[in-house]
């Protein structure tokens, strides 16, 4: 096992210029001069990230907006810029790389806030009728997309009204007019109950949102962390140093003083003004939700750098990055009180979830995927597969391998009904939608040697992990050339 990087020292950029001059410097970055934001932008993204070796791309000269104001789009699609934007020793294995994630996440301790008087956000004030969120190059990203939609890889930033604290989340926001906004929140996540609570006491929910931000707290804001837990407070954590934030003016609310582009403003009742808002490519791969008339952002006030980056996180393309939040998982069973993780991997962002255990117990393997079920992050799964520790779950060859030959479809597959999900799932019917039953079934795989004649299961013919060791260094240089 290759030796890991501290993450405490290793994030060394302070916001997303610097991330981009650091991926530059490794190689990583591609300039593209001259694309149309209507759907050039976001076709070059997708054919980008399906490449071998995905690059960072960095738009500018967008066509009808002046030089300068840019869209930098598959910001981690790669294993190099994983570990570079957080830390990662890129050199490592995947699977240690998220070990490394889940080991840091375990010696979480919150870290505060800073409050700055200015910061680069504050170069540029917008308010009034100067307000005018059209002079962005928003992109629109699919071809059966909806409208321009600016908020993909955004943070929303609510506070909770009666017990003050902060929450980040990742939710779609459009761009209807010069200072008005649509924003879709699916249901149960955070920021969809603390809006709710100012609208049953009458009041527009004051926001404020962000539309580029480094990679760090870009991550945090798509977690799902319990309730009370403020991510800016883990963003700081992970970077050893407190986040420095200004106080907005129209909301109070804490605005990363780094970020590229800002507005303040408030969440309407929907009986107040709503407007139809989607449909939208989503990270599934489909335009599972529609279009439907949604609550809309009323923009009071934007900040921004001078020459703005929006950072773009189109749906449905995540490159070849490591999926971290697997270490994620993998800390929340260790909670849990699951022992003897070996590993976790996700396929198709959280479809499929790959869990490896040392088998101990009869139900071990059950009640690891029963833990995940029950935890934060089981928030839309479809497939929960548990393999034995001598399967890597990074590797869908062996993941395949044991589902085939180990798991018996009588026996070892079990359907949760009733599960947590949302609407952006393309399986739920159009009857399940219009009763709004946003709900899903996800299947249990025990695709591990069964435990009560363990013993007696077929010796495999894999290769000793002695043996792999000493051809891959007696033979390595060999087998390696092109």
């Amino acid at each position: 096992m290759k030796r890991l990087m501290s993450m405490n020292t290793s994030i060394a950029y302070k916001d997303l210029r610097e991330y981009i001059q650091a991926v530059d410097r490794l190689g990583e970055l591609r300039r593209v001069d001259g694309a149309d934001w209507d759907l050039e932008i976001g076709a070059i993204t997708e054919v980008a990230a399906r490449a071998a070796q995905p690059k960072v791309l960095l738009f500018d000269n967008i066509k009808g907006y002046p030089k300068g104001f840019r869209v930098v789009t598959n910001a981690v699609c790669s294993a190099a810029t994983t570990g570079l934007a957080f830390g990662l020793d890129p050199n490592s294995s995947g699977m240690d790389m998220i070990k490394a994630w889940k080991e840091k996440l375990g010696s979480y301790k919150p870290l505060k806030p800073v409050d700055v008087a200015s910061g680069p956000i504050t170069e540029n004030i917008d308010t009034g009728n100067k307000v005018d969120m059209l002079k962005f190059p928003t992109p629109r990203w699919h071809e059966d997309d909806g409208g321009r939609y600016i908020g993909t890889g955004c943070l929303v930033i609510l506070q909770d009204p009666e017990e003050q604290w902060t929450n980040f989340g990742t939710y779609r926001v459009c761009v209807y007019d010069r200072d008005t906004l649509g924003i879709w929140i699916s249901p149960g996540k955070h920021g969809r109950l603390i809006r709710e609570k100012y609208w049953s006491q009458g009041k527009p929910c004051p926001v404020a949102i962000t539309f580029g931000q480094d990679p760090v707290l870009a991550k945090v804001g798509s977690w799902y962390e319990p309730w009370g837990v403020s991510e800016i407070e883990i963003a700081g954590w992970l970077r050893n140093a407190p986040v420095e934030v200004v106080r907005g003016k129209e909301t109070g609310l804490p605005i990363p003083a780094t970020a590229e582009l800002a507005i303040e403003g408030y969440i309407m009742p929907p009986e107040g003004e709503s407007r139809s808002e989607g449909p939208f490519g989503e990270w599934t791969g489909y335009y599972a939700s529609g279009a439907r008339n949604e609550p809309v952002v009323k923009v009071k006030n934007m900040m921004y750098r001078n020459d703005p980056i929006i950072f773009g996180m189109p749906p449905g393309i995540s490159g070849k990055s490591v999926p971290l939040s697997a270490g994620n998982v993998w800390l929340a069973l260790e909670k849990a009180g699951v022992t003897d993780v070996q590993g976790v991997w996700e396929y198709t962002i959280r479809y499929l979830t790959v869990i490896s255990i040392k088998h101990q117990y009869g139900g071990h393997a059950k009640r690891g995927a029963m833990a995940l079920l029950g935890s934060t992050y089981g928030y839309h799964r479809r497939f929960v597969i548990i393999v034995d520790d001598d399967i890597d779950p990074s590797n869908i060859d062996d993941v395949l391998w044991a589902l085939s030959t180990r798991c018996d479809p009588a026996t070892a597959i079990n359907v949760i009904t009733e599960a947590w999900s949302t609407p952006l799932d393309p399986r739920i019917t159009p009857d399940a939608r219009v009763q709004r039953n946003f709900t899903n079934s996800v299947a249990v795989i025990n695709a591990c040697r069964p435990y009560h004649w363990m013993e007696k299961f077929p010796p495999t013919t894999k290769i000793s992990a002695e043996l792999l060791q000493k051809t891959e260094k007696e033979w390595g240089e060999i087998l390696s050339r092109g």
